[in-house]
């Protein structure tokens, strides 16, 4: 299929998953943790009017919704972007009505805030409002945005739960179905702050087939046709492939026992570094077109 949109999904900034600082600062530019290193600016430049372009701000997943909306308006009134909304969606029965999917219809960039992942994919899973969604990716210049919880909820298979201390213990991740924009990743987020390298290899090694994406806090993944992916933002991506997997002992051990895994591969992300999903080549940036590829 040729995937027309763009997803941008961001690592988060706070424990609250928004923007909303806990020592809060009159001056916008000091209350966003990723603001000021051009990952909404990116966001604005890859949309379909620019600075023009209709962004509609998804609250669902955030248990604040009310603080985190006002947030993102004003912060991309800062970036000169002047026609964006906020829809306080709570309920399944809200992503059915019928003003709420016109706006989604006229949106350009729809970004989900932060919060609990699993708030936002029981809510508007299989909703009217997420069909339009996933249409629209599939077939217009639209960009699907997330941070934090809006960023794991994009995948296929989506991590809800688990302890990153215990994270290599069988059965302590808890995953699901993501709302589906892309199948072949699955993403974990606040990733190199929150020590979740165990998390995301336990995930792959229960799903080989699938890329797993660790994203640092102020940091970004821009993916195109739906398999190039770009790093943005000033920290790191952790990518871990399953498929060249030789051997684990996942099936022989008990719930709660340690996890082996041999020669699970791990490849780190940069600002501008690029990854082809369908290729498995990364490229570097500034290396002078060499290209480090899994194959």
């Amino acid at each position: 299929m040729n995937i027309k949109g763009k997803i941008i999904i961001i690592g988060g900034a706070v424990d609250k998953g928004s923007f909303t600082e806990q020592n809060f600062n009159k001056d916008v530019a000091k209350n966003l943790n990723f603001f000021e290193k051009g990952i909404l600016r990116r966001i604005i430049e890859e949309s379909k009017h620019k600075e023009n372009s209709r962004i509609e701000i998804i609250t669902t997943a955030s248990k604040i919704p009310l603080e985190v909306g006002p947030e993102y308006v004003k912060a991309f009134n800062f970036l000169n972007a002047n026609n964006v909304g906020v829809l306080h969606i709570q309920t399944r029965e809200e992503a059915a009505k019928e003003d709420v999917l016109k706006r989604i219809e006229l949106a350009d960039v729809v970004m989900f805030t932060g919060g609990d992942q699993l708030r936002l994919t029981s809510i508007l899973g299989g909703t009217k409002l997420h069909k339009k969604l996933l249409e629209k990716y599939r077939t217009e210049e639209f960009i699907y945005a997330g941070t934090s919880a809006g960023a794991a909820a994009a995948s296929g298979i989506m991590i809800y739960q688990g302890s990153s201390q215990e994270a290599l213990l069988k059965g302590e991740i808890k995953v699901t179905s993501g709302l589906d924009f892309i199948d072949e990743i699955t993403v974990d987020t606040h990733f190199v702050q929150r020590g979740r390298i165990g998390r995301l290899f336990q995930a792959v090694v229960t799903n080989p087939m699938i890329m797993g994406v660790g994203l640092g806090e102020d940091t970004g993944l821009l993916i195109t046709k739906g398999h190039r992916m770009e790093a943005i933002g000033s920290g790191l991506v952790i990518l871990v492939d399953g498929t060249q997997i030789k051997g684990t002992n996942l099936t022989q051990v008990a719930l709660g026992e340690p996890i082996s895994i041999n020669n699970l591969l791990v490849h780190v992300m940069s600002q501008n570094d690029k990854y082809d999903l369908t290729t498995g080549e990364l490229k570097i940036y500034g290396e002078d077109k060499q290209t480090i590829s899994n194959s």
